[in-house]
């Protein structure tokens, strides 16, 4: 079985995730999101996949996203920043072969694990 996490390892919530799919015995790739950024075509399709909107995909702790206005922002917008700044991507996203995740709460893994 195999998964990738867009992970930050200073992250909490994202290093319970990793540990999650390694103990469930999955072979993880690994992806510093900060250092290796998703493209937004990719971060458009992860969230699509996921179910959920860009905006709900927003870290909005420990940005300036809501002096942007991203929040409240389309989904073209949101994407944008996303890409050219990925300090704006939440974390941890998860992909498997049953779906993709936004692992926050940590248990949310459970779906797609």
């Amino acid at each position: 079985m195999k998964a990738t996490i867009w992970h930050n390892p200073r992250c909490s919530k994202s290093r319970m995730a990793l540990q999650t799919l390694r103990g469930k015995g999955y072979e993880v790739e690994i992806v510093e999101y900060l250092k290796h950024p998703p493209t937004r075509a990719k971060l458009a399709q992860l969230y699509a996949d996921a179910g959920i909107s860009p905006a709900q995909g927003l870290r909005l702790g420990g940005t300036d996203a809501k002096e942007r206005g991203l929040p409240d922002a389309d989904d073209d917008t949101v994407l944008d920043a996303m890409a050219a700044d990925p300090k704006l991507i939440e974390r941890p996203l998860v992909e498997t072969e049953t779906g993709v995740r936004l692992c926050r709460p940590p248990e949310l893994i459970e779906e797609i694990t």
